[in-house]
């Protein structure tokens, strides 16, 4: 019974999809199918009907919702690349809403994958559902094999410290991981700097209650305005920098790894300074 109800809602959301989506957009989207196994995913779990089906919420969310712009997206180059993003928002919509942009508008689509945190895979049905969307746990091996099959990468280098950052502290970036950079000179992939403007008024963090969090076992709890971190609909825009090129060695010292990192930094913080300066409201 519970695999007759599964197949209904999935069927349910694959006629949601096919209803938002334009001929156009299906057929992006049907291009996005890759190897898979007798099982039917790809060896890190994803499934290109399972994530037809279930992207279904997110275009609506694309569209409707937070009714996003994307600027510079054709910058984003075939075969493998880094994109580097800031991270806010309490929940990541902002991923979800980057990986959407690349589907239905980059030329050729892309089906984005995206290194989600360490303690993800210990949430029941959640893991699941992480893999077969095509996300996996942020392992410098994980991240390597998939770049080297030329897989687009989505990488938060702020970590938990720019998703659940205070609502004074927007649109001001956190300290950078060096991993990515190293990865970046490991496989010559090219980055791409890519800067969201609205995520961070969706649910404005007044403050984190960390004996709480340690409690549950969470990374943070945040009380919003709405006392939970539900998204308001403010209005996303997305800018892709141009793809940037490193040379040196992965196992550099750190102090020259960081100046690299730096870089890429500085011109994730200028487009959202320019962002910030251009939109006329969060909400429109």
């Amino acid at each position: 019974m519970l695999e007759r109800l599964g197949d209904r809602v999935k069927k349910g959301l694959r006629d949601w999809t096919d209803r938002l989506a334009n001929d156009e957009q299906k057929e992006r989207m049907q291009a996005l199918a890759r190897p898979q196994n007798e099982y039917g995913v790809d060896p890190f779990g994803y499934n290109l009907d399972f994530s037809l089906s279930a992207v279904a919420p997110f275009l609506w969310l694309y569209r409707n919702y937070f009714r996003v712009e994307t600027f510079g997206v054709e910058k984003v180059p075939a075969g493998r690349v880094l994109l580097v993003s800031n991270h806010s928002g309490q929940l990541p919509l902002d991923g979800a809403m980057i990986g959407v942009s690349l589907m239905l508008e980059a030329s050729p689509p892309r089906a984005m994958r995206s290194m989600v945190e360490k303690w993800v895979p210990s949430l029941p049905y959640v893991s699941t559902f992480m893999a077969r969307m095509g996300q996996i746990v942020g392992t410098p091996e994980n991240c390597r094999r998939l770049l080297e099959s030329d897989e687009a990468i989505l990488v938060f280098p702020e970590g938990l410290r720019g998703i659940n950052k205070l609502w004074p502290q927007r649109y001001q970036l956190q300290e950078f991981g060096l991993g990515f950079m190293r990865l970046a000179l490991e496989t010559r992939t090219p980055i791409v700097p890519v800067a969201v403007v609205g995520a961070e008024e969706q649910a404005p963090a007044l403050m984190d209650l960390k004996p709480v969090a340690k409690l549950l076992g969470f990374p943070s709890f945040p009380i919003t305005p709405t006392g939970v971190p539900f998204p308001l609909p403010t209005k996303y825009r997305i800018y892709f920098g141009d793809p940037m090129h490193f040379s040196g060695r992965p196992d550099d010292e750190d102090s020259e790894l960081d100046k690299k990192v730096r870089t890429v930094k500085a011109a994730i913080q200028s487009m959202l300074h320019q962002g910030l300066k251009e939109r006329r409201g969060v909400f429109w």
